[in-house]
């Protein structure tokens, strides 16, 4: 999610920030140099170049969301990752990603400051053969720097608008496993398509997802972006009313407006996030968004739990199988307010 807001600043910005408009953009384009079907030489280019990949990738680095997870799960688990402090769980490290690495008797690795500050220091001492930002909002001047390190892939359209299984086909033409790569997005698809069939009652049951930035506040994500889409691939259907907004370019979300609120009210679900227990009481005071027929019925679907809100908003090989069975209560307690 391209939407390095402010929370304060880093919280709700990287929140926010894992939205990615998860828009689809133009196909990227990595085209093996060699002939015969080998891996390797590869090019692949983005938005912001070329990253030319002479040999299978050894010390991969990534930045962004998504990245690291997807190299884990390819068996590839990178020597330096961007970190992520909001979302991460007592260890230091997102869950999923510390719970995979262990589990495969794997080393966990080095993480470093990405966003605006790119600790460009320890990369250079990591010695990557690849640094991975495909769903990233890594600029123009930082990937020169990264590029001249090491071969840099980048996003194919805008920052932050990579579609997950676009990411992940991405990273397995860099680590020259393509294959691989397919099989893991039919994973996915298979894991989110087995819980909407365990609740098939979700069929009817539509859904708005909402965010703000402070009080007075309201906006809707749009159903190409990612943790919207995971709910819809559980089974849910969102709210026609989303279309109608107008939305703002970049950021796979609307700004309505508080005022607007009102036209929330076909929602039979609202999801949503709360930085903390305060802000979410702040929230909740207000007259227009209390109104809002599905919150005031009860029936929001929210945690204040950061390692959760951040793997239900991004779509990937680790995240899907952590967050789901996590989600689904929270969800049927809610849709359970339908009903009496």
């Amino acid at each position: 999610m391209p939407f390095r807001y402010t929370l304060p600043a880093i919280a709700l910005a990287a929140v926010l920030a894992l939205s990615g408009c998860s828009g689809a953009e133009k196909e990227s384009a990595a085209t093996p140099a060699a002939t015969g079907g080998a891996a390797f030489p590869v090019t692949i280019d983005s938005a912001l170049g070329q990253a030319k990949i002479t040999k299978r990738p050894e010390r991969v680095v990534t930045l962004g969301q998504g990245s690291a997870e997807t190299a884990i799960a390819l068996g590839d688990t990178p020597v330096g990752i961007e970190s992520y402090p909001w979302g991460s769980d007592k260890t230091g490290y997102l869950p999923w990603i510390h719970e995979a690495v262990t589990k495969a008797g794997g080393i966990l690795p080095k993480q470093f400051t990405g966003g605006e500050d790119i600790d460009f220091d320890t990369i250079v001492e990591l010695d990557p053969d690849v640094i991975l930002a495909p769903w990233s909002g890594i600029t123009k001047e930082q990937y020169a720097i990264l590029s001249d390190i090491a071969p840099t892939v980048a996003y194919p359209g805008l920052p932050w608008s990579t579609r997950w299984d676009q990411q992940i086909e991405i990273i397995g033409k860099a680590l020259g496993k393509p294959a691989e790569a397919r099989t893991l997005i039919s994973q996915v698809r298979k894991r989110l398509a087995d819980a909407a069939a365990s609740r098939p009652r979700y069929k009817s049951v539509t859904f708005s997802y909402i965010y703000t930035t402070g009080p007075g506040t309201l906006g809707v994500f749009m159903p190409e972006e990612q943790r919207v889409e995971m709910v819809s691939s559980l089974g849910l259907t969102v709210d026609p009313v989303v279309n109608t907004f107008k939305e703002t370019e970049g950021t796979a979300s609307a700004v309505i407006g508080l005022e607007n609120a009102q036209k929330l009210a076909g929602s039979d679900l609202v999801f949503t996030f709360y930085m903390d227990g305060r802000t979410r009481a702040e929230i909740q005071a207000q007259k227009l968004y209390a109104a809002i027929p599905a919150v005031k019925r009860g029936a929001v679907v929210a945690s204040e739990d950061n390692s959760f809100v951040t793997a239900s908003s991004i779509i990937n090989p680790l995240t899907v199988p952590w967050v789901v069975d996590r989600y689904l209560p929270l969800i049927d307690k809610a849709v359970s307010t339908l009903h009496g």
